[in-house]
């Protein structure tokens, strides 16, 4: 189940994992776990996340759909 769309948010802003990585002082298998949707960031991560992206926090999260 995807619940954030971080990965999406780094390919339209042109940026790697790596360079996120760096930017967040966080390893790359970590980032990378967090794209592939394996582990989900704290709320305090995925705030620091949308500032250097650029973006809302709610950008970066998939909305639940009605079913």
């Amino acid at each position: 189940m995807k619940l954030n769309r971080i990965k999406v948010v780094l390919v339209e802003r042109e940026i790697s994992q790596v360079q996120l990585a760096e930017k967040l002082g966080k390893s790359f298998s970590t980032i990378n776990a967090y794209c592939c949707n394996r582990v989900q960031p704290s709320l305090d991560t995925l705030q620091r996340i949308s500032k250097i992206l650029g973006v809302k926090m709610k950008d970066l999260i998939i909305e639940r759909e009605e079913r």
